[in-house]
């Protein structure tokens, strides 16, 4: 009777053999495994999902000031406000601080000279360009420049000169003023005036002015100074990435114009 009591006790005390002690922990290697995995895939859906909205929101952002730049275009006498040479395109603006008045310059020739003439307060030259760099998706950045506020003609001038360098090359004197937009295959521009779309070097996208004529401001090139377009049609490129692929078209019409580009 003892010797059954022992027997009995010893089952009831008997512990896990190796066999079961294995089992369960490589079950509990795969449980932590498939946990693992969902939260990695969690994780990298939420990394993708914030990239692309930062894409997003950088491309929206340099489109919105885009077609503000081109709402604010401040048409003056005798000073460009448009310029497009196939590879940067500069623009006078008014500042969004200080809207431009009503009243015009004073060109009278009893009045102060020319070169030191005060440009009415405030405006902006800005510029936009694509550059090449073939370490960026699709080869190159679509970029931004600007000036500070202007107030003096000889301000405006020395402005407008160094956007048109900048177009050409960027250096430490004009990087200040530039901001990397979205990265791009490149872009193309077209601009609407005589009831079409036309290429904005056409010679029906240029008055007969030319830079060094009297009632033009002197600039670095020598073509004749485009008149401002009713329309400007904007191509872009987009390389494959978080923000999509493919041409993006964005169509601007000048507030100003009683019937829209078609």
């Amino acid at each position: 009777m003892a010797a059954q009591r022992m027997a009995t006790s010893q089952q009831a005390t008997r512990g896990f053999t190796l066999i079961e002690v294995l089992v369960a922990i490589s079950v509990m290697a795969l449980m932590s495994l498939m946990a693992w995995r969902g939260l990695d895939s969690m994780l990298r859906s939420q990394s993708s999902l914030q990239s692309r909205s930062d894409e997003i929101r950088s491309l929206q952002a340099g489109l919105a000031q885009w077609q503000t730049d081109l709402d604010q275009l401040a048409e003056l006498p005798a000073t460009p406000c448009w310029d497009w040479n196939g590879q940067v395109l500069r623009l006078t603006r008014r500042t969004a601080d200080a809207p431009l008045p009503n009243s015009a310059p004073n060109t009278s020739p009893n009045t102060t000279p020319p070169q030191t003439r005060t440009v009415p307060a405030s405006l902006r030259v800005v510029a936009w360009t694509w550059r090449s760099d073939p370490g960026r998706p699709g080869g190159g950045d679509w970029q931004r420049w600007q000036s500070p506020p202007l107030s003096q003609r000889q301000d405006w001038q020395s402005a407008w000169a160094l956007a048109a360098q900048w177009g050409q090359t960027a250096n430490d004197s004009t990087r200040a003023g530039q901001i990397q937009i979205h990265p791009l295959s490149g872009w193309q521009l077209f601009v609407h005036r005589g009831g079409s779309w036309t290429n904005p070097l056409s010679s029906d996208a240029v008055t007969e002015g030319t830079p060094g004529s009297p009632n033009s401001i002197p600039t670095l090139n020598t073509a004749p100074i485009a008149t401002t377009p009713d329309g400007v049609r904007l191509l872009l490129s987009l390389p494959p990435g978080p923000a999509g692929s493919g041409t993006l078209t964005l169509d601007w019409v000048r507030p100003t114009l009683s019937g829209a580009p078609s």
